[in-house]
C-alpha cells in the first residue's frame, strides 16, 4: 500500500514538473533568452531562505525591470513557477545545506548541528496555530534568531550557481525544442509538396 502511494506521488510530481515547469518554458512564443531569464530569476529566488514570500520577491524584481529595463524583462509567471523548487518538502535539506555552507564561508564550523536536530528545530518553527501572515512572521524571526546570517550567506553561492545553470539549461532546451519543431515542420511541408 505504501509502495503504491509512493509510485502515485512520484508520478504526480513528474506531471507537475513537466506541465507546470518544463512545458511553459518550451511553449513560450518569446525569444529563448526571455524564457531563460525567467528560469534564472525563479531559481535565483528559489535558492534563498525565503519560502513563503518567494513569488512576491519575484514580482518585486520583475516590476522595476519590466518598466525600467525592458531588455532584461522576463516572464513573471514562469519565474514564479520555478520558485516552487523549494517548498515544504524540500525546505529542510536545502536550508541545512545553506546553513552548513554559510558557516563554512564565515569560518564558524563550530556548533554545527546535525541534520536531524536542524530538521526538528525547523519543524518546531513552522508548527504554529497562527494565521498565515503571523506564521510567516514567526518563521522569519525564528530563521534569523536560530540560524541568522550564516543561512543567508550560505544561500548566495547556491542561488547564483543554480540560477546560472538553470539559465544555460533552459536556453539550450528551448533552442533544441524549437529547432526540432522547425525540422519536423519542414519535413511535413516537403512531404506535402512531393508529387
Amino acid at each position: 500500500m505504501a509502495n503504491s502511494f509512493g509510485r502515485r506521488l512520484a508520478a504526480r510530481c513528474r506531471r507537475v514538473i513537466l506541465y507546470r515547469l518544463i512545458m511553459p518554458v518550451l511553449r513560450a512564443k518569446t525569444p529563448p533568452e526571455y524564457t531563460a531569464r525567467s528560469v534564472f530569476v525563479g531559481l535565483l529566488v528559489a535558492m534563498t531562505p525565503t519560502v513563503g514570500i518567494q513569488m512576491a520577491v519575484v514580482f518585486a524584481i520583475w516590476l522595476p525591470i519590466h518598466y525600467a529595463r525592458p531588455q532584461w524583462d522576463f516572464n513573471v509567471i514562469i519565474a514564479m513557477a520555478w520558485t516552487w523548487i523549494t517548498n515544504i518538502f524540500t525546505l529542510a535539506p536545502i536550508y541545512y545545506i545553506f546553513l552548513v555552507t554559510g558557516r563554512i564561508m564565515l569560518g564558524s564550523e563550530g556548533g554545527l548541528t546535525g541534520y536531524d536536530e536542524f530538521a526538528a528545530m525547523l519543524k518546531k518553527s513552522l508548527a504554529t496555530d497562527a494565521g498565515i501572515v503571523e506564521s510567516l512572521w514567526i518563521y522569519t524571526i525564528d530563521l534569523f534568531r536560530i540560524w541568522g546570517i550564516p543561512m543567508f550567506v550560505g544561500s548566495v553561492p547556491w542561488a547564483l550557481l543554480s540560477a546560472w545553470l538553470g539559465y544555460r539549461w533552459s536556453l539550450r532546451l528551448v533552442n533544441r525544442f524549437r529547432r526540432r519543431r522547425e525540422e519536423k515542420s519542414a519535413a511535413r511541408r516537403a512531404l506535402r509538396q512531393q508529387p
